[in-house]
């Protein structure tokens, strides 16, 4: 059940309804809410409920095992109860045909064919995000800094919140539990903050990013055919893609959130408006680059322990990032790229040789979109050889026109990309937050906007396109 399709519109309209008819009752709503969540999971393949039922059940029980035992053995025992578990479906589940092939691949080197290793498994939609959301809880309460919950509804509720289920953003347990554990109430304000967010998210993925795809797919499914100039407009058209599709899904997810009475942190700000790649984490997929920094990155020591010590934690926890993305090397790249260039930038900055750059913000905007620009050609790539050829042709001296194909698909991409471009320029320079964008809007306005958009959308819905972050 995607967000931009008919059915998640009537089960939404649906849910919507009977959860705040039962706002009386805080245990009934938390129950039906929870049961809608595994009603809009199944939706794809209701095998797959029993996964992240096990996993709930599991991380629940850890998490008052950890806070009742006296003992730090007894403590950590049943943390790594926890990460086994829940490490244990992802490995499984999604990353072990990559290491079986890549197995069978290196003994090949060595003569030895141990034959097909790999399993017919299909990857569980949305494992990756709330694998992470579930370990945070049992991770915080190790570190004391949160104390388990003795309401079991309300902890599957968490796990299962289906704004967020299959691709975030990535919650923590000390935001949205304690949402789920008191009342809600129906405010009007925030109602029309969601309805806008909701209508940018969906004016973001159907109107732009999946007008940009059509020119993106057809170059990248054959990427060998074409020139330098047609690849590096193709992956300039793949980064706004992807930002507006994954932006147009926390879009949507944060705003059925705000209907439903609850409010999740932000996942994206404006990233490409970025002086340098360590503001850009900052600023892209935000609930994923800071629980990496607070759950693998300081877990690994940090900076604490001397410069070199640093550059390996920020190389390894970007690599493990980039894995999370995606079982294929390409993926282990693109997060290569990036801990590389972040660890430049913590030694550049050591010698003040970037605080200097950054007064020429233009510099810093085109160097970092350039670095998050080619690393992007690994993110998008069929193949390895398929990222290694276009980097190739990219930095190669075979630039001429660029194939366009189809006329119209180019100029609507590139006319609906400059209106995307100029609305996120004036929230940059307005510093509006899209999250309290419809605030003090009017009904009259809301209604406005809300027809222009929906115009818009139905001009350029075709078909109801995954979203990009659904495969990982």
């Amino acid at each position: 059940m995607l967000f931009n399709s008919i059915e998640f519109l009537v089960f939404f309209f649906f849910v919507f309804g009977v959860y705040w008819m039962l706002n009386n009752d805080l245990k009934k709503q938390n129950l039906f809410l929870l049961i809608s969540s595994y009603v809009f999971y199944a939706w794809w393949d209701w095998r797959f409920l029993s996964i992240i039922i096990l996993s709930s059940f599991i991380d629940y029980t850890a998490g008052a095992k950890i806070f009742s035992t006296k003992t730090k053995k007894g403590r950590k025992t049943w943390l790594m109860v926890s990460l086994i578990a829940n490490l244990g479906f992802l490995s499984i589940f999604k990353y072990y045909n990559f290491f079986a092939e890549s197995f069978s691949d290196f003994m090949n080197i060595f003569g030895w064919q141990p034959g097909n290793l790999t399993l017919n498994i299909i990857l569980p939609v949305g494992i990756s995000f709330y694998t992470f959301q579930t370990l945070s809880y049992t991770i915080d309460i190790y570190r004391k800094e949160f104390e388990p919950t003795k309401d079991i509804t309300a902890f599957f509720t968490f796990i299962a919140f289906f704004p967020q289920l299959v691709a975030g953003p990535i919650e923590r347990a000390s935001n949205l539990l304690p949402q789920i554990e008191k009342k809600r109430v129906f405010i009007k304000e925030k109602f029309n903050e969601g309805v806008i967010q909701i209508l940018i998210g969906l004016f973001r993925k159907i109107v732009i990013a999946d007008s940009l795809a059509a020119y993106v797919d057809s170059i990248y499914g054959n990427i060998e055919l074409h020139n330098s100039s047609t690849i590096v407009l193709a992956t300039f058209l793949y980064a706004f893609q992807i930002y507006y599709d994954f932006s147009g899904y926390s879009d949507i997810a944060i705003g059925t959130a705000k209907l439903l009475g609850f409010r999740f942190n932000p996942n994206f700000n404006l990233p490409y408006f970025s002086t340098s790649l360590t503001e850009f984490w900052r600023k892209w997929h935000m609930s994923l680059s800071f629980w990496l920094r607070d759950y693998l990155y300081i877990s690994l020591g940090g900076n604490r322990k001397g410069i070199k010590i640093t550059y390996r934690n920020l190389m390894l926890t970007m690599l493990l990032g980039g894995l999370w993305h995606g079982s294929s090397w390409n993926f282990i790249i693109w997060g290569g790229i990036h801990g590389a260039v972040l660890s430049a930038e913590k030694y550049l900055n050591a010698t003040n040789f970037l605080s200097s750059v950054r007064k020429i913000r233009i510099f810093g905007y085109l160097v970092t979109f350039v670095v998050v620009l080619v690393s992007w050609v690994f993110f998008r790539a069929q193949t390895f050889d398929s990222a290694i050829f276009a980097i190739q042709k990219i930095f190669s001296s075979d630039y001429h026109l660029p194939f366009i194909g189809n006329t119209n698909t180019v100029v609507n991409s590139l006319v609906v990309l400059l209106i995307g471009i100029l609305f996120d320029l004036f929230l940059f320079n307005k510093k509006i937050k899209l999250e309290d964008l419809g605030t003090n809007f009017s009904p009259l306005k809301i209604a406005i906007i809300g027809t222009i958009i929906i115009v818009l959308i139905n001009l350029f819905y075709s078909t109801s396109n995954n979203f990009i972050y659904f495969q990982f």
